[in-house]
């Protein structure tokens, strides 16, 4: 539907009639293929309504539906976005240098598992010292709960979570408390159920990824389906006044056009960004290594604010962990690390060893900032794809995970914090769906352990997508944070947060000149002009050659004189003698 009528893009269709009260309204297709009512229909919030294609007996919803009350099924309704009254018109909003993100999933955030009791627990974040938070996606998807990375109506949000209302009092919230807003959003395919837009227009491409069919980007009617992908990131942006959107896998794209699908969105968003007077930003998720991404527009690339890496993870994960199966294989030196904080990435046309190819290209690290790359040592993808959903806590000692805090946030990139993450939570977080369809439910179940197979996971540990326990096992348990280790590990992370705030040398935009590292002992550490981030991932003491003015923070035992002495497992970030 276009904004307040109901006119609907339908190329495929040969005939079509709006259902709106009850009556059945004849279409007339344009010219352009959008079609419209035959007689004048009065628009207004609070209608239920759908689309009858080629005589079928079940209304379809609008494919650019703001609300699915009765699900992606179901009938669409009209929402005026307009009729909230927002608060907050001194938001300025927020440049990603400097700042920390923190990863959430609305359904197992809180026990209640919507947007009004997540505003519950924002105080915590601010506390926390985080500055964005990334909300994984919350577009209508089949069932009650789910990743929700098989949205099939892109527009509206997911009525379990609270609908359009709820999500902009989220975003209220936030902004209240100074927190940007990243909206986690999926252009790469649609889910497997509800996905009624092939029956309007070629939304979809000839080809398939992972998850499913891809999106038509560069085919016959492509036009429109690139628009409704623009349309719907300018929407987040624009009318539910979020800050930023996470592009999630966009290297699934299949864009052989000029110019690129995410070149057309940096355009937009950057004159977007102009008109409100504000910064936004995009985040690309990629599994190519390629500079492409966060190179500028007029230097050939596409003009991403940002990427993840994966490989700063990977580095950091199996020196904590010494994990080295899987894609950890290459990691498996301290050295891959060192590699990752010098130029941003370890696979930089070198073999993959999983892939079983050369992959990806060198930042150019003159040009591009350090903290264009956004890095982790948890996230969704990461616990979430492991077999059993275990979190680092629940297999690694407290030295350990204290060592991963450091690793996480001392990063010279910009860090990404997972939730629970900061307490170490005892919680797993498993793949979970809640698929109606029983077949459905059987294949991804299915599906499921076959992804695991060149992992070499125990088919035995892996818990059922559909059965709702998974789900239920996956909500943080807030109440465990006062708990003795738990409350330690919670100060950590704010004292680490506290200091990357306060000295700017740690949110330097260069990247590391000087990364010293010993694979034989297991000690690294690196320079932020006269600051240095020591880590020793052995388990016995080790002296690294560093002259310490000021221990700022330890997470064990530390003794500085000559040299400077680490506990076991331990991090320590000092201040320098400034060097000749």
């Amino acid at each position: 539907m276009s904004e307040r009528d109901f006119t609907v893009w339908a190329p495929n269709a040969e005939s079509m009639q709006l259902v709106l009260g009850g009556e059945r309204v004849p279409m007339r297709r344009r010219d352009d293929s959008w079609w419209e009512p035959e007689r004048e229909t009065a628009w207004q919030a609070g209608l239920d309504y759908g689309y009858i294609v080629d005589g079928a007996e079940t209304p379809l919803p609008d494919p650019r539906s703001l609300r699915q009350p009765n699900g992606v099924h179901g009938l669409s309704r009209t929402v005026d976005l307009a009729d909230y009254s927002w608060q907050d018109a001194a938001w300025a909003g927020r440049e990603l240098r400097g700042g920390i993100i923190y990863e959430l999933h609305i359904g197992t955030f809180t026990p209640e598992g919507t947007l009004d009791s997540a505003i519950e627990r924002l105080d915590h974040l601010v506390d926390l010292g985080v500055t964005f938070v990334e909300v994984l996606p919350v577009n209508s998807f089949n069932g009650t709960h789910n990743w929700g990375y098989d949205g099939v109506l892109w527009f509206a949000v997911q009525e379990t979570y609270g609908g359009p209302a709820a999500y902009q009092r989220f975003v209220d919230a936030c902004h209240a408390r100074g927190l940007a807003v990243v909206q986690d959003v999926v252009y790469n395919h649609l889910g497997p159920s509800g996905n009624y837009l092939p029956n309007f227009g070629p939304y979809l491409g000839s080809g398939a990824n992972t998850w499913g069919d891809t999106v038509n980007l560069d085919g016959e009617g492509s036009a429109e389906v690139r628009k409704y992908i623009l349309d719907n990131a300018l929407q987040w942006l624009r009318d539910f006044h979020v800050d930023a959107l996470r592009l999630d896998a966009v290297h699934a794209f299949v864009d052989t056009g000029e110019p690129h699908l995410l070149a057309d969105l940096s355009a937009a968003t950057d004159a977007l960004a102009l008109e409100l007077g504000r910064p936004i930003t995009l985040i690309a998720e990629s599994d190519l290594n390629d500079p492409i991404m966060v190179t500028p527009r007029g230097l050939g690339g596409y003009g991403i604010t940002a990427q993840w890496d994966d490989d700063y993870h990977h580095a950091a994960h199996v020196a904590v962990t010494g994990e080295t199966f899987g894609y950890y294989e290459d990691f498996a030196s301290l050295g891959a690390l060192a590699k990752v904080l010098r130029g941003g990435f370890f696979h930089d046309g070198t073999y993959s060893s999983f892939r079983e190819r050369e992959h990806g290209a060198p930042i150019d690290t003159a040009a591009v900032p350090s903290w264009r790359l956004v890095t982790f040592t948890q996230d969704h993808d990461q616990i979430g794809n492991r077999a059993a959903g275990d979190r680092p806590s629940q297999y690694l000692d407290e030295a350990s995970l204290r060592l991963e805090a450091v690793l996480a946030l001392m990063t010279p990139f910009t860090p990404m914090l997972f939730m629970g993450q900061e307490w170490g939570a005892s919680t797993p977080w498993q793949f979970f769906t809640s698929h109606p369809e029983p077949e459905l439910g059987r294949a991804t179940a299915e599906g499921r352990l076959a992804e695991f197979s060149k992992m070499g996971w125990d088919p035995a540990t892996v818990p059922d997508p559909q059965d709702p326990e998974t789900f239920t096992r996956s909500k943080l348990n807030w109440s465990e944070r006062d708990a003795p280790a738990h409350a330690r590990l919670l100060d950590l992370y704010r004292d680490l947060a506290r200091l990357r705030h306060a000295h700017t040398e740690l949110s330097d935009p260069a990247f590391l000149s000087r990364v010293e590292v010993d694979e034989d002992a297991g000690w690294l550490w690196f320079e932020r002009g006269q600051l240095a981030v020591a880590v020793n991932v052995a388990s016995e003491e080790r002296e690294l050659p560093l002259v310490a003015a000021e221990v700022l923070l330890a997470t064990g035992n530390v003794s500085a004189g000559a040299s400077l002495a680490l506990a076991p497992r331990s991090a320590a970030v000092i201040t320098r003698t400034p060097r000749p």
